[in-house]
């Protein structure tokens, strides 16, 4: 940076090519669009070229580069802030997580995993009544229907698929 800043612009490439990269990534993960943030890339290196005097020896180039980034980022907002749609609890949910929620999603999504990769382990007939029943949501008489059993029995036979899909679930997360 320090040649930028003396007049040798061609070395301005040389810090395009190390950091677009990561501007990129910067940018995308807050607006998730990809081509706004290859518009702010490129404003970011139009800036660093115009403010190459207020560059200093005395901070870290990446600390530097990052705070005009930041600053592109807000410029952008606040010029295009009335032409944003309101987005929806539901499309920000995930920016309102706490680090704790967070976690807590990923070990839902490991243990459906699990429980999925459980269910394929069972046999034939209780796959099919843990399938009839919990995930299709059918009921006993429909499901001894289905079968070709009672009522009774088929709530017997769904309890030992159950009993014994919990038992390998438990066995696979340990």
């Amino acid at each position: 940076m320090l040649m930028v800043k003396s007049g040798d612009v061609k070395m301005l490439g040389l810090l395009y090519e190390r950091y677009k990269t990561w501007l990129f990534n910067f940018f995308y993960q807050m607006n998730k669009d990809t081509d706004l943030s290859e518009d702010l890339v490129q404003n970011v290196f139009v800036r660093l070229l115009k403010y190459k005097h207020t560059y200093t020896e005395d901070s870290k180039f990446v600390t530097w580069i990052f705070q005009i980034a930041r600053n592109e980022s807000h410029d952008h907002y606040r010029k295009n802030k009335k032409h944003n749609k309101s987005e929806s609890i539901e499309d920000v949910a995930y920016k309102l997580s706490d680090q704790q929620n967070v976690q807590s999603e990923i070990e839902d999504v490991e243990s459906i995993k699990l429980l999925h990769r459980a269910i394929d382990k069972l046999s034939f007939e209780k796959k099919e009544i843990i399938v009839l029943s919990k995930l299709r949501q059918l009921q006993y008489r429909e499901i001894g229907k289905i079968i070709g059993c009672s009522e009774a029995n088929a709530r017997i036979k769904a309890h030992r698929a159950f009993k014994e899909l919990k038992a390998m679930y438990l066995t696979m997360q340990n």
